[in-house]
């Protein structure tokens, strides 16, 4: 930036703005006015994307309707395809969150797109009698349908990235589950000895869990691509040929590729944001899932010596400040905090669509906001959850031979041949005396050790079968 200016001016009044700036007044003010998080709206390179598409099929839509100049409409989409390749994007400086439902997002694109546009024209920045923000760059706009439009475009490619950092995580947590599908361990309830398992029948359970909710975020995708472009201030198309809905909506799936849809009622579609809380549940339902995982692998891992200590996790860094030695688990602590995050993004969606008054809910920046990090944080956590914690797990197998052989849950596989009762006097005295249910059952003759063998193998405790009840 150079340290001469040029003057602006807006409805508020006039405004220096530096001269090599492609941002103009408005953009500058809103920057001035809104010091909240230290997040620019460069942050999301893919917003800043979207908003380059929306603008690229709205000029092309005016021209094709013959309300805007062919010559302009060229330059103002090739100033929006270098915004696509990357360019200009330091030049969004509005705070993520702001007042005025997202036009200050809305106006830094016009602004950036307008002056780059000038350029290419071949005149100076703020020449806006030849092409202006409002006039032709927002043409047959308005930021209630170009910024709800935007945020979607955009998290459709979020959600996109997500699903396959899950399914990453789904596939590290299968491989395991075959892994480990030969070593009997005791399954728990309640933080108590349940009945025998196989550690690979928990860990194939785990990418069960994880796997099923690919399928409610591409559930929750859908609903995502449904925009409201054309709408206008509030649903009426006020402004815009009567073409102008079909026509932009054409284009924009054109140069995006991807499969939108037009709301069948634009007024509706303007006020509505329940695909926010719907997506945001969803982000909720998957990290809640995770985040119990993570505890699992917490205490399967517990101890070295004082705890399970069934699985080791891959060592990642000193434990502690003051007892050597220590390792800790870092990695499913990270995502657990991350878990807590995405539910406190959950409830700022939830609050924030509730909040919507009338024709307009002017909270979706921090809706944009709280998905956008969400979905980022997310992605993250699974890709570093996969790579730095589960692909690297070891079993301890004789230690989970070991507790299986010691616990009292053993009993429960007796019930079938040797009866309720008779089992629960086996296992109090096991417990009572410190004596393994095996022992106790051939001292007492209630099956043979050829019997209880057959009973006790893994591959029948670990599975339905049928039974002879003595």
């Amino acid at each position: 930036m150079t340290n001469t200016c040029r003057l602006e001016h807006d409805c508020i009044g006039q405004l220096e703005v530096p001269e090599d700036a492609y941002y103009g007044c408005q953009t500058l003010r809103a920057a001035n006015n809104y010091h909240i998080t230290g997040i620019p709206i460069s942050h999301y390179p893919r917003l800043i994307r979207s908003l380059a598409y929306i603008k690229m099929a709205c000029a092309e839509a005016n021209a094709s309707l013959g309300l805007l100049d062919e010559q302009i409409a060229r330059a103002i989409f090739k100033a929006c395809e270098e915004l696509v390749d990357g360019k200009m994007h330091d030049q969004f400086i509005v705070d993520a969150i702001q007042g005025g439902a997202g036009t200050s997002t809305n106006m830094n694109a016009n602004e950036v797109i307008c002056n780059r546009a000038l350029e290419i024209m071949g005149h100076e920045k703020g020449c806006y009698d030849i092409i202006h923000p409002n006039i032709h760059v927002n043409m047959s706009q308005s930021t209630n349908d170009v910024y709800p439009t935007a945020l979607r475009l955009a998290l459709i490619l979020e959600i996109r990235d997500l699903m396959i950092a899950v399914e990453y995580l789904h596939d590290a947590l299968a491989s395991k589950g075959k892994e480990f599908a030969h070593i009997l361990k005791m399954g728990r309830t309640q933080l108590q000895d349940a009945v025998p398992m196989t550690l690979g029948q928990e860990f194939d359970a785990w990418a069960t869990m994880v796997g099923e909710d690919v399928d409610r975020l591409r559930e929750a995708q859908m609903l995502v691509h449904e925009i409201n472009m054309g709408a206008t201030a509030i649903g009426t198309g006020l402004n815009a040929h009567p073409d102008y809905q079909r026509t932009v909506l054409e284009k924009l799936t054109a140069l995006t590729s991807l499969p939108l849809v037009g709301a069948a009622n634009l007024v509706e579609a303007t006020q509505d944001t329940g695909a926010y809380v719907q997506l945001s549940g969803v982000l909720k339902r998957v990290v809640v899932k995770i985040s119990k995982i993570c505890n699992d692998l917490r205490l399967l891992s517990s101890g070295p010596r004082c705890g399970l200590n069934e699985i080791n996790l891959p060592p990642m860094a000193p434990g502690s400040s003051i007892m050597p030695g220590k390792v800790n688990p870092v990695i499913p602590e990270v995502f657990n905090q991350i878990a807590f995050r995405v539910i406190g993004n959950d409830l700022t969606v939830t609050m924030a669509a509730e909040a919507g008054q009338l024709e307009l809910n002017v909270m979706e920046p921090v809706l944009g906001h709280s998905l956008f990090e969400s979905l980022n944080i997310i992605r993250r956590g699974c890709y570093t959850l996969s790579d730095l914690c589960v692909k690297g797990i070891t079993a301890n197998e004789d230690r989970c031979r070991e507790l299986v052989q010691n616990s009292i849950g053993l009993v429960t596989a007796l019930n079938p041949y040797i009866g309720y009762e008779r089992a629960t006097e086996i296992a109090k005295e096991a417990l009572k005396t410190g004596r393994s249910v095996y022992d106790i059952v051939l001292e007492k003759q209630y099956l043979t050790k050829e019997e209880l063998e057959d009973v006790l193998s893994p591959q029948n405790m670990t599975k339905p079968r049928y039974f002879h009840r003595n």
